[in-house]
């Protein structure tokens, strides 16, 4: 039975754990025939290629997740400030395809596996 408080039906969509499996990017064509899975959580350290937007067409490292804002940062894709400082953009992941996985990780790698 769930609450009829719109504060607590809005609970977890707060919670971090779930804010994270909700940042998933879809696999290239090549990784999921191999792992047999369509989409897969970011990881810092995936490899992805933009798809949509300004930036499409740039591959790079994942640089970091953010939660709070549901945003990516990759590598190489920088804008330049008026100044001439460059700072990193963030990207939905929506817009990015996973090209290579950090399998670096054990647990992460096993659950690769068992596919």
């Amino acid at each position: 039975m769930s609450s009829v408080k719109p504060k607590k039906q809005r609970k977890m969509l707060e919670e971090p754990t779930y804010r994270k499996r909700q940042i998933r990017a879809p696999l290239s064509k090549d990784l999921r025939s191999k792992y047999g899975k369509r989409t897969v959580s970011l990881r810092k350290g995936d490899t992805v290629q933009v798809t949509r937007g300004d930036y499409k067409g740039h591959e790079g490292k994942v640089a970091s997740v953010d939660t709070s804002e549901m945003r990516i940062t990759v590598e190489g894709v920088n804008a330049k400030k008026m100044d001439g400082t460059t700072i990193p953009v963030k990207i939905s992941p929506s817009k990015v395809m996973v090209t290579k996985l950090d399998l670096s990780d054990k647990i992460r790698k096993d659950s690769f596996k068992g596919d």
